[in-house]
């Protein structure tokens, strides 16, 4: 299907590596293997070097518990590192659609979740000496059509009524004022939104991590787990080691480790490319206030500035099916233009792709399965909702009534004929782009 890809001048692409951009400045791999021998027993096994992981490991080692974090690939390998950066507070059903399922009151609850994961994230990002690029400038969500725009401002009489964070509306005529793209009708400003350094702030949590005692094994892929009379064995690559907890916190890399769990995420990638280094005053004229950036279609696109102002980051899914980055490359930096023509002929010097991993209910998910804690299902705003309920869960894998959630006790899905492969994504996209382009 190469044909149907766009034609570009193959010099916009040629210096252009598969490789996160935020990797530049916290590199890969983050250490060699660990020549040392795995330790034969810890109190906690946490399996996923993410942000969930590394969150709930700092609560357990500070709670008393030895640590262990192991990951199949460098520490930070998934989304972790290769986000956009942008953060929110997430939850993506409405009052109303939660309200018909659990009524009211829990509604109201799952979603003061969400800005409870937002202002976790952010007291994370301020702790003395956090390097992590926190920078609190709010999101643009643009509307793609007229239509969208009313559906805005009736969403913002409706958050008024109910007492939330009202968006501040833009219309069509003052669009320039927050993006310089003919292409949206207006939008809307969310200010409790912010943008950060996603592979800056994971080196943070390692390093406070490490300090408190937690140890850490990349390149030590978990095999099996089995329940015994202390607890659990984990069998890995370069040994077995016994543990009295396991918490599994693989989210979008979920796989054959835990059938149950794969057949209740959906990982999806998202492509994300960087251009070359742009001045810092062009770059301006295109975000003038450096938000982040999302629009109102299904199949979302985002994008933002880099940290120095000097590049721009866009990202979105540029394939029905998944691919590799560096193939897809075309068909995003084609979607790129379509909202700033100006960038026309502007090299893009990375491309890569991390696995989202949405739930069928759009809502994340942690408790027990057969007494292994677990924790994932953020659907695309990991950030916030990662760290906070990483959190959580370790406060609840040592019993402490601070780890409870409003999401406890919510049933985790899954469908008839899903097995972790997501058979279903491509025809999918491509209907909610008909619906994008025709009908929203």
């Amino acid at each position: 299907m190469d044909f149907l890809l766009p034609k570009f001048d193959p010099s916009l692409f040629a210096d252009c590596v598969n490789r996160p951009y935020w990797w530049d400045d916290v590199p890969r791999p983050n250490r060699e293997l660990d020549p040392a021998p795995l330790p034969t027993r810890a109190d906690l096994v946490v399996i996923g070097s993410g942000y969930t992981g590394i969150s709930a490991a700092i609560e357990a080692v500070k709670g008393g518990m030895s640590v262990l974090v192991l990951d199949s690939e460098d520490l930070g390998f998934g989304c972790s590192t290769k986000n956009g950066g942008q953060v929110a507070p997430g939850l993506k059903p409405s009052l109303n659609e939660l309200s018909g399922l659990y009524g009211p009151d829990l509604a109201a609850r799952i979603l003061g979740e969400g800005q409870a994961a937002l202002a976790h994230a952010r007291a994370v990002a301020s702790v003395p000496g956090a390097d992590c690029g926190w920078q609190p400038t709010g999101l643009y969500y643009a509307a793609h059509t007229p239509k969208q725009y009313e559906l805005m401002e009736r969403e913002a009489e409706e958050t008024a009524r109910g007492g939330g964070i009202v968006p501040i509306l833009v219309p069509r005529a003052r669009q320039h004022e927050e993006l310089a793209a003919d292409r949206y009708h207006g939008g809307s400003i969310h200010p409790e939104h912010a943008l950060v350094h996603p592979a800056k702030l994971h080196a943070q949590l390692m390093r406070q991590a490490e300090a408190l005692g937690v140890m850490f094994r990349g390149h030590t892929p978990a095999l099996d787990i089995e329940a015994d009379g202390r607890g659990f064995v984990i069998a890995t690559a370069r040994g077995k080691i016994g543990a009295r907890k396991v918490l599994l916190a693989t989210n979008g890399y979920t796989g054959a480790l835990s059938p149950w769990h794969k057949r209740r995420v959906i990982p999806i990638g998202s492509y994300i490319l960087a251009t070359e280094e742009l001045p810092a005053d062009f770059v301006r004229t295109l975000i003038p206030n450096n938000r982040a950036v999302t629009d109102s279609h299904n199949v979302v696109i985002y994008f933002r500035a880099s940290p120095d102002g000097r590049r721009i980051l866009f990202g979105g899914r540029s394939a029905l099916a998944e691919t590799d980055p560096m193939r897809s490359l075309p068909r995003l930096y084609q979607m790129m233009l379509r909202v700033f023509p100006q960038l026309k002929g502007t090299r893009v010097t990375h491309s890569w792709m991390g696995k989202v991993a949405f739930t069928f209910d759009e809502l994340p998910h942690l408790g027990t399965q057969r007494g292994v804690h677990y924790c994932m299902g953020y659907c695309g705003s990991g950030i916030a909702l990662s760290t906070y309920f990483g959190t959580r869960i370790g406060q609840q894998i040592l019993g402490l009534s601070d780890g409870r959630t409003a999401l406890d006790g919510v049933r985790f899905q899954t469908r008839p004929l899903y097995n972790g492969y997501p058979w279903f994504l491509a025809p999918a996209i491509l209907y909610y782009k008909t619906i994008d382009r025709f009908f929203a």
